[in-house]
């Protein structure tokens, strides 16, 4: 529906858990999305993280490593089904045979793969194979809790990019970074902000002001931490979540664009 009533808004999940849906199923859909948007797609998938999501719907969550080791198998074949002619897989989870992907996606070799994540090796798989990668606190208790919070600091997050760097190796200057925000507070009394909310966060108001995954203060604040931040982890991606966020983030759009 958004790419119907658009001509050229991109779209894509952010993202799908790869456990939800075998990866042939994931592939037809969303090469179909991307002949039916013209090529704009985007496909953001994932390992799986979040507890309720296994637990509402009776799917096993089982460990984080198994996971992942389905998400590179299920990408490999998602990747291979975009391609030309038949294909086939043969992996520990999944097992493809002479299977020809239709439709073909518009975008080729296939749309731009976004992987987000936390931890170590979910980011050496994003640097390895997708063209965005996401800089995510780590969520090991599958909720989000204070540890999680503690795990997007800013010098978290440098480590977090050397591990993306690492893995990538050449090809790490055409990866788009990315990185999504979990609060937006524009206010005029940044110091009120952020003396009032770092203790939800067990951390300084010093620490919380170059947190990355949050933006706090006045638009021209913002806009400064922003080109801050750009500099020093070349992140060029950011996502606001609800439309009062999406509202509220409208005058620092303005304030940043052809920046």
């Amino acid at each position: 529906a958004a790419a119907a009533a658009t001509s050229q808004l991109r779209i894509g999940p952010l993202v799908l858990d790869n456990d939800y849906k075998h990866p042939v199923v994931t592939a037809k859909e969303m090469a179909t999305l991307d002949v039916l948007s013209g090529g704009r797609l985007e496909l953001g998938i994932g390992a799986g993280w979040m507890a309720n999501d296994y637990e509402s719907s009776g799917i096993a969550m089982d460990p984080p490593g198994v996971r992942i080791d389905r998400l590179e198998e299920g990408l490999a074949v998602i990747k291979g089904l975009f391609g030309p002619g038949p294909f086939s897989y043969e992996g520990k989870h999944y097992r493809i045979s002479d299977l020809d992907g239709l439709p073909k996606p518009v975008q080729q070799p296939g749309p731009p793969v976004l992987i987000g994540g936390g931890g170590p090796r979910v980011l050496a798989l994003a640097g390895r194979e997708a063209d965005i990668v996401g800089i995510n606190p780590a969520v090991r208790s599958g909720r989000v809790d204070a540890a999680a919070s503690r795990d997007g600091m800013a010098e978290v997050t440098d480590r977090k990019l050397a591990w993306v760097r690492d893995a990538a190796g050449d090809r790490y200057d055409d990866i788009e970074l990315n990185m999504l925000m979990f609060v937006i507070n524009i206010s005029d009394d940044r110091d009120e902000t952020l003396a009032s909310m770092a203790p939800f966060f067990q951390t300084t108001p010093e620490e919380l002001a170059m947190y990355p995954h949050a933006w706090f203060g006045s638009v021209e604040q913002i806009a400064e931490d922003l080109i801050a931040r750009r500099e020093r982890w070349d992140v060029s991606y950011l996502v606001v979540q609800g439309l009062d966020t999406m509202r509220s983030a409208a005058p620092i759009v303005a304030r940043l664009a052809g920046t």
